[in-house]
């Protein structure tokens, strides 16, 4: 996945690795209460439809579908089509890269010493 050119138009993307803008990119779809609270939802409930979170948010319809989007564009959260609804879930492999980006962080602040 490309992520040089997504949403972080007025950043010189170019001047940084592939890692970090997708890590960046990542962070941004994180950084909303309705987007964790979709995260958290997702991880009670395993899959569901739009309208189930729909029902479970205090926002409309068309908030949650563009926080879903914006989910999805990130690579947090998968869709598939099942009959005229979407389905959606965890993409575990995004979940995974920022577990690791996250431990390593963890790993070295735990064994450094900072003033």
């Amino acid at each position: 996945m490309q992520y040089n050119n997504l949403i972080m138009g007025a950043t010189k993307t170019d001047h940084f690795t592939d890692h970090q803008n997708q890590i960046a990119v990542i962070a941004k779809a994180l950084g909303h209460p309705a987007r964790i609270a979709i995260i958290e939802y997702l991880l009670k409930v395993n899959t569901c439809i739009t309208g189930d979170i729909v029902n479970e948010l205090p926002l409309a319809q068309p908030t949650v579908s563009q926080h879903l989007k914006e989910l999805k564009n990130a690579g947090l959260i998968k869709g598939s089509i099942e009959g005229t609804s979407v389905c959606y879930c965890i993409d575990e492999n995004t979940f995974g890269l920022l577990k690791e980006y996250f431990s390593k962080i963890i790993l070295t602040v735990t064994n450094q010493k900072c003033c």
